[in-house]
């Protein structure tokens, strides 16, 4: 059944109404698409009061389906200023779920103050928050925690939402309560701050739970999924995921070449095997602290998460993914893994996306604000954002922002937001996909190193730009769907290679829906969430101009291959001409 909550921060009113029948069978990315395509101007002002949030639950969210506790969120970004989603792993996407909360849409903007709003199976509640403004997002859940019980799931904003900065994530809880898992990417806290809305406290205390159409046909595409995941090398148990989290990519990438290095000038790091998987798994070891192979929601059965510890083996941040690590040390040439963990905890703190604050400070060194190579000079310039200086907000509106402010030409952003830990020049499919997703430069939007590099789902020449079109837009496709799920994007790692797998997906999802799916329909359903995020851009302004490269990857060779970006503007052209 279900039902849509839809918010209105000007009023400061919560109306419950039923789900309409064109969004029945969405959830994830696809239905914060529809709902933002549907309802939100493609014109408008990102930070203005005709712009929404919308905050969706997977399909599978609240379900025992592993790996699939996921939440999209969505709205107009004030980075790209086209269409966004940005979806973290957290019990609040599985507390909504049982909830029966199809969506939130957050509207309006509040004539002062800031609130909370407060969820749970009797209805919502507004709350004042301006004494949580100004805060690290460790404080703001530590304080709403102990006010509202260890058991509830938060969604906050950090200092850069309150000052709309177009960095700022959407910070939600981890299984233990921490500050650590994001909706980073596309300043969608920035719009949340505009609105005023400054956390939310869902509990799931005597909910429903999730409505099955079929529950026979749920457990054998369950059992299929988890046969899939705890088989294949990459995502089951003692695997490389789960033995070193998502940065065994490191030395990984670096061995291939296409580890973005010193601001995308080059594409090995010498500081690389210092700062991988197997690093911070020895470091976890070594200091008799912290963890690997945590989960970053309950129910996730691949547990690629970490927990880093100081030297003394206390606790120091959590988690350092693969794009953190990399965003934070090689593209800043820092290979010093505490002066990494730092950054990455004062992102946690400050509530901003790693990715695209290590871009800003890779840009800012290349700028010469401060030397490639000084960590210590990177947190200074991250306690700038902190501090709301002039310097600060220039950082915080992201890298395109910080070039341009200092005449910089060699910004690597597609659609001005930062690209991802993969270089194109030596992995072109990635490269394809960074430039031609309606998202702005996003790995997640078609991961294509799975068969480019780890030669999952085939092996692909990374170097090659033969095919890169046509394989970008099928993995895109596909993983429309898996956003939409609930399910984890590196549940496509044993589906891809094993085909039970791709029949639990389905299974699944039409368990929870009633659909009768298969697995063709998989793709042909993501390829509708496509059409609609590139048909909203279009309206808003972007052309086939905005589908490009960065300039100076066309014509700067990128060792230790030599490579160019070489695929031509009418390929990339291509890509949707066909489909939209």
């Amino acid at each position: 059944m279900g039902k849509i909550l839809r918010v209105d921060m000007s009023e400061r009113t919560v109306k419950v109404e039923d789900v309409p029948e064109k969004y029945k069978t969405l959830g994830g990315r696809a239905l914060t698409s529809q709902i933002v395509y549907d309802e939100v101007p493609p014109a408008c002002e990102p930070l203005g009061p005709y712009n929404k949030i919308v905050i969706a639950p997977g399909v599978l969210a609240g379900t025992n389906a592993p790996s699939s506790g996921r939440v999209s969120v969505g709205g107009k970004s004030p980075l790209t200023g086209g269409i966004k989603e940005a979806n973290a792993g957290t019990p609040v996407s599985q507390k909504l779920g049982r909830l029966q909360i199809k969506a939130i849409i957050v509207e309006g903007q509040a004539k002062d103050g800031s609130y909370l709003l407060k969820l749970n199976k009797d209805g919502a509640e507004f709350l004042p928050a301006d004494d949580l403004k100004g805060k690290v997002t460790r404080e703001i859940n530590k304080e709403l925690f102990g006010k509202y019980g260890e058991k509830v799931g938060i969604m906050t904003t950090g200092v850069a939402g309150d000052y709309k900065m177009s960095m700022a994530g959407i910070c939600f809880n981890d299984p233990e309560g921490r500050a650590s898992r994001y909706s980073g990417r596309g300043g969608l806290g920035a719009v949340l701050g505009s609105k005023g809305l400054k956390a939310m406290v869902v509990d799931d205390t005597g909910a429903p739970g999730v409505e099955m159409k079929d529950k026979d046909l749920f457990k054998q595409g369950q059992k299929k999924m988890v046969e899939a995941l705890r088989s294949h090398d990459v995502t089951k148990p003692g695997g490389a995921l789960n033995s070193f989290g998502t940065a065994v990519l490191v030395n990984i990438l670096n061995e291939a070449g296409g580890y973005p290095t010193n601001n995308f000038r080059t594409g090995q790091f010498d500081d690389a095997s210092k700062t991988g998987g197997e690093a911070l798994a020895e470091a976890v070891e070594k200091r008799g602290g912290g963890t690997m192979g945590h989960g970053c929601s309950p129910g996730c059965i691949i547990r690629c998460s970490n927990v880093y510890p100081n030297e003394d083996g206390s606790e120091f941040t959590s988690c350092m993914e693969y794009e953190s690590v990399w965003s934070l040390g090689a593209n800043c040439g820092i290979g010093n893994l505490d002066h990494i963990a730092k950054l990455v905890d004062q992102c946690n703190e400050y509530g901003v996306d790693t990715i695209e604050a290590g871009v800003t400070l890779g840009v800012a060194m290349d700028i010469g604000i401060v030397p490639f190579g000084d960590g210590s000079g990177a947190i200074k310039l991250m306690d700038e954002i902190f501090n709301n200086t002039p310097l600060g907000r220039i950082l915080g509106n992201g890298a395109w922002f910080t070039g341009k402010a200092y005449g910089h030409t060699r910004i690597p952003v597609v659609k001005r937001q930062g690209m991802p830990a993969y270089e194109p020049r030596a992995v072109k499919g990635i490269g394809v996909t960074y430039i031609t997703t309606p998202q702005g430069a996003d790995h997640t939007a078609g991961y294509t190193i799975a068969p480019e590099i780890l030669s999952v789902g085939g092996k692909v020449d990374p170097l090659s730009p033969e095919g890169k079109i046509d394989l970008s837009r099928a993995f895109q496709a596909t993983t429309a769907f898996i956003d939409s799920s609930g399910y984890c994007l590196f549940i496509a790692f044993a589906v891809l290679d094993f085909p039970s797998g791709m029949e639990g997906l389905a299974e699944t999802v039409n368990a929870v829906l009633g659909t009768n799916w298969t697995v063709d329909d998989i793709p042909k359903q993501g390829m509708e969430t496509l059409r609609l995020e590139w048909e909203f851009n279009k309206k808003a302004g972007f052309t086939k101009e905005d589908d490009r490269p960065p300039e100076f990857m066309r014509y700067e060779k990128l060792p230790p291959h030599n490579q160019v970006f070489d695929i031509a503007d009418a390929d990339l052209d291509r890509m949707w001409e066909e489909f939209c």
